[in-house]
């Protein structure tokens, strides 16, 4: 039977992360126009950073629930995506729902599917810390969405065997590489034909060639002591090195904004500036010696870069990154930090050593096989729906 009914998919991003990981499975979706008729929404969740991330990549949202409002509480910001997602579901009625990653909006939006029988795509599956509280929300978020999910697109093979490992069935998990790898070099392409600016004092640190150490830092499980920390040995680290530059585009949550402020804002060497849209990010990331974050997608990015990246997490579900050696888990202890980003600016090899292992996280097309997996499965899915509609409607054949 050659005739495919065409397919709704809703796409579903809250914060920026989520949508600069979708953006390269919107487009190859899109470039299946006969097929697929794409939704892509904004939960809101970041009201300003996702669209931004988004325009960088000549991408707007479709519909925006827009359901954030001043210092929620995680309950109260679950309880107005349900209603918001549901309502959304019930007047698009699509076929398949997208969800990226482990942020809240992800959890909501595959359990409302799940609770109307919508099957749910889960990009970015299978990441565990195997520590339920941290990252807090986000391993609890993943796991949800792993009951809740019908297909699992896997980032790296332990991503895959961590969910067979939690049974489910292998015909409904692929591996893909992550696809922030594809939405990186597309855009380090961009920033290398056209350099976006960058605040001025990050562009004086470039034009003077000096070594630039990006910072980002934000996860709830630091705040309090663990982020003083992390802050102390930014500060010593700007006093052992001096000639070196720290730049740290701080998150906008007033408990980062804070802390920051109180013990950073006017130390020499470290450069403070607002959270930066993806392109010129992009144009920073290439442009650093060395990262220093908390963030997960910058574990991935950071090696396709061949940039060592020290993680100021006390666990990460990327463990590929630290096996691998591209990534190196230092925790929030002062100590542990400033010993780890010493030895890797004073001693060449050392840093060589971490800064040219091959990247285990994708190789930039990973969109491409989401869209195809999810075309082989819809077209599958109608046509035996239709089959078994057209043998209901049609009377048996007469017994000889």
């Amino acid at each position: 039977m050659g005739w495919v009914m065409k397919k709704k998919i809703v796409v579903i991003a809250g914060t920026r992360p989520e949508a600069i990981k979708t953006v390269s499975v919107v487009r190859a979706l899109r470039a299946l126009p006969d097929f697929f008729d794409v939704v892509l929404c904004a939960s809101g969740q970041h009201r300003e950073m996702l669209p931004q991330a988004l325009a960088d990549f000549g991408l707007r949202p479709d519909i925006n629930l827009d359901v954030m409002t001043e210092a929620q509480t995680l309950s109260v910001l679950s309880s107005r995506l349900f209603l918001a997602v549901d309502e959304l579901y019930l007047r698009e009625n699509p076929a398949a729902v997208l969800v990226q990653g482990d942020t809240t909006t992800v959890q909501v939006a595959a359990l409302a599917a799940f609770y109307r029988h919508i099957p749910v795509g889960h990009i970015e599956a299978g990441l565990r810390s195997h520590n339920i509280a941290v990252p807090f929300p986000e391993e609890l978020n993943r796991r949800v969405v792993g009951l809740a999910a019908s297909w699992h697109f896997a980032p790296t093979g332990l991503a895959r065997r961590n969910l067979l490992a939690e049974q489910i069935p292998e015909e409904n998990i692929l591996v893909t590489g992550n696809t922030v790898i594809d939405a990186l070099l597309w855009m380090r392409e961009l920033v290398r034909v056209d350099a976006p600016l960058l605040p001025a004092e990050a562009e004086e640190a470039i034009a003077r060639n000096r070594r630039i150490i990006l910072v980002t830092g934000h996860r709830r499980e630091s705040f309090g002591e663990g982020f003083r920390n992390i802050c102390r040995a930014l500060l010593e680290i700007s006093r052992r090195f001096p000639e070196d530059r720290l730049i740290y585009p701080v998150h906008l949550n007033p408990n980062v904004r804070g802390v920051v402020n109180e013990l950073l804002a006017g130390a020499p060497g470290i450069i403070l500036c607002p959270p930066l849209t993806y392109k010129p990010f992009v144009r920073l990331m290439d442009s650093s010696y060395l990262i220093l974050t908390d963030s997960g997608g910058i574990q991935e990015e950071g090696p396709s870069l061949g940039k060592p990246v020290l993680v100021m997490r006390e666990l990460t579900e990327r463990p590929e990154g630290v096996e691998a050696g591209v990534n190196i888990l230092v925790g929030t202890t002062v100590e542990k930090i400033l010993e780890t980003t010493t030895r890797l600016l004073s001693d060449r090899e050392a840093y060589q050593s971490v800064a040219a292992i091959k990247n285990p996280y994708g190789d930039g097309r990973s969109g491409e096989r989401i869209a195809q997996f999810l075309r082989n499965r819809l077209e599958r899915f109608n046509i035996e729906n239709v089959e078994t509609l057209w043998r209901r409607a049609s009377p048996p054949a007469p017994q000889a």
